[in-house]
């Protein structure tokens, strides 16, 4: 399914809520909606912020053109399938930039507005950055466990065939380094990369049986001889000797993708030395996690694959973040339902970190206020402009630029913060409202 327009890609209540507003002066009060989460997901101690530039591109599609008002008709009242008809969103939006690390209680976006331009894009803001951001978390934690040994994403045949473009995007922005995925690589230029799968290998079976060696050689034929050939078909050892017999010590690589990886990376290891092809990398791949991965670190693995823990909830849970109203005509509102609590007023936020870079502290104020002091720490704002009248900034960090910052704000962490272990936040949050 292919949408060039994205109003509907939102939860009928928005538009409810709309119409009743558009009954009374609300709905043109200026108002502050923040986005943020609670708490970060069991296990984590920062989030990743991602999906803003995807964001600020489906907002510009965010119109009701006649098939949209011919849908929402039939639950909506005239005047406010007129108002539809002329919305687009007028208003400001200030943000974390993508690759900033996030903490329990973060602004991470500031949307102001009116109340009805506003409440309208809950469900758009939220299913973009919930997504994205949990996707580009769960991939800092793998790239972190990696170690400098590079990971591409292959996750596209366990996800939604959109989410899977959004999901490569995302784990790229996390320092992955490439996609198997196509559609990323041509909308959003992450490398991509791919050779064969088992499929491959197995048709090149005859009345006299399989043939692994006619595969590598039609692969090799058609990708030269620097590519990856997939050995655990049959069997292992047999394939990386019928692997070397075909491509010679100078092949490129190897593919493991089922077994005890760590055992077997070792075996091959050894085999490929013996056989003369030192240079040939090992590639290993098979539902691996962080855990996984980091497991790894000391066999002589040269690149990871991974797919299905990245781009499904198992491994990469939600990240919680919640579209928040706080402020309706400069003043502070707050919800109070037991643990659902938000905090009032429009906030801006500054990173506390010692000489040394490393973070000590988010500390988090209201907009109305002067920035809290530092006590000799260097503190940094973490809101850009990103939208000013409707209009995306110009000049804005590009995926690229993302992908260096985040590289750059891990490296800030205090050391316990890139742990897998459970804990608190690496970060803890303070706020100074007032």
């Amino acid at each position: 399914m292919t949408i060039d327009n994205t109003a509907l890609l939102t939860d009928q209540y928005e538009l409810t809520m709309v119409s009743a507003a558009l009954r009374h002066p609300m709905a043109h009060r200026p108002c502050v909606f923040e986005v943020f989460a609670r708490r970060l997901p069991d296990g984590r101690r920062y989030g990743v912020v991602a999906g803003t530039g995807r964001l600020i591109d489906e907002l510009a599609r965010f119109r009701f053109g006649e098939e949209e008002l011919a849908s929402v008709s039939r639950f909506l009242d005239d005047d406010t399938v007129r108002w539809l008809r002329d919305y687009r969103f007028t208003g400001d939006i200030d943000g974390y930039r993508e690759g900033e690390l996030y903490f329990p209680g973060s602004p991470i976006l500031s949307v102001r507005t009116t109340f009805a331009e506003g409440v309208l894009l809950e469900t758009l803001i939220l299913s973009i950055l919930n997504h994205d951001s949990a996707i580009a978390s769960a991939a800092a934690r793998m790239v972190s466990a990696a170690a400098g040994r590079p990971i591409i994403e292959m996750g596209s045949r366990r996800t939604h065939e959109r989410a899977a473009v959004a999901s490569a995007r995302a784990a790229y922005l996390a320092g992955v380094a490439a996609t198997s995925n196509l559609e990323a690589a041509r909308t959003y230029g992450v490398p991509s990369a791919g050779t064969a799968a088992h499929a491959f290998t197995l048709g090149f079976t005859g009345p006299d049986g399989p043939d692994e060696k006619a595969a590598f050689a039609a692969q090799i034929e058609a990708l030269a001889i620097g590519t990856t050939l997939l050995v655990d078909t049959y069997d292992i050892t047999q394939g990386v000797r019928n692997a070397i017999d075909v491509a010679g010590t100078g092949l490129g690589g190897v593919r493991i993708d089922s077994g005890d990886l760590g055992v077997l990376a070792r075996q091959v290891r050894d085999q490929l030395d013996s056989l003369g092809a030192t240079d040939t990398k090992i590639v290993v791949s098979g539902d691996l996690d962080e855990y996984a991965i980091a497991s790894l670190r000391a066999e002589p693995v040269d690149t990871y694959g991974v797919g299905t823990s990245l781009v499904t909830g198992s491994g990469a849970p939600t990240a919680g973040m919640i579209y928040k109203l706080v402020e309706v005509d400069g003043l502070p509102v707050a919800k109070r339902a037991s643990h659902k609590e938000s905090k009032g007023g429009a906030k801006r936020a500054v990173r506390a970190a010692r000489a040394s870079g490393t973070i000590v502290e988010e500390i988090l104020y209201r907009t109305v206020d002067d920035p809290p002091s530092s006590d000799g720490l260097t503190l940094r704002p973490l809101q850009i402009p990103l939208v000013r009248g409707g209009d995306p900034v110009d000049g804005l960090p590009t995926l690229e630029n993302g992908r260096t910052h985040l590289a750059d704000a891990l490296v800030s962490l205090p050391w316990e913060g890139l742990g897998l272990s459970h804990g608190d936040p690496a970060v803890p949050t303070r706020y100074v409202l007032g």
